[in-house]
């Protein structure tokens, strides 16, 4: 059985911490800055975390050897 390919597209969006948790980038800070409070842009910095449902399907379909 060959090897499962990695979505590319994934791969560039999600990353694994090392207990295995899936990091992301939060959308909302690319444009249109203005209307949006500071404290709404300062939440926006840091990166998200998956839950644990969405982790299963990252793991087994998009990134198998992430």
């Amino acid at each position: 059985m060959p090897k499962m390919k990695t979505k590319k597209s994934a791969a560039k969006r999600y990353s694994f911490t090392g207990t295995g948790k899936v990091k992301y980038k939060k959308q909302n800070l690319r444009h249109i800055l203005t209307k949006k409070s500071t404290k709404r842009k300062r939440n926006l910095r840091h990166a998200g975390i998956l839950s644990k449902d969405n982790v299963a399907v990252i793991r087994k379909h998009l990134l198998p050897y992430g």
